[in-house]
């Protein structure tokens, strides 16, 4: 589900806390060293996604920030912000010239340039949480 996430609303919280869960308190997230992923740059995304970016020649930005049970894809278009909110169970990461992540019939692909480069470890630390939650929840797909 994707979510208007440019002012605060208590409804879109709870629903997010309740799809994802609470975000990372502040020392786990000194002990994960971060839980969000810098700036990148948006290669491609699914057709049902073209109306979250700019449609101009501007260049569109993406981060990831983690959470317990998912992640949440946040999208910049001009002054709005919009959230991708993703539950392990359906997020699918391939690693093909960039990364693209696939979930709920929608993707996204981020170009390979060094703002990829910069989020190596972001990757790594985003694919051992989704495997961790695969062992805890083993579903059909994992198996």
């Amino acid at each position: 589900m994707v979510l208007e996430t440019t002012y605060t609303n208590k409804d879109n919280k709870k629903l997010i806390d309740d799809t994802v869960g609470k975000p990372f308190s502040f020392f786990q997230s000194l002990k994960m060293k971060g839980i969000g992923s810098k700036r990148m740059i948006i290669d491609e995304v699914s057709p049902n996604l073209v109306k979250y970016l700019n449609r101009v020649s501007d260049v569109s930005y993406s981060n990831i920030e983690l959470r317990p049970r998912g992640i949440l894809v946040g999208i910049t278009k001009g002054l709005q912000r919009f959230t991708w909110v993703i539950p392990y169970y359906q997020f699918y990461m391939y690693k093909t010239n960039g990364v693209s992540i696939h979930a709920q019939g929608r993707f996204i692909h981020y170009k390979n340039n060094i703002t990829h480069k910069e989020n190596t470890s972001f990757f790594a630390k985003l694919t051992r949480l989704k495997v961790e939650y695969d062992q805890q929840y083993p579903h059909v797909d994992s198996i």
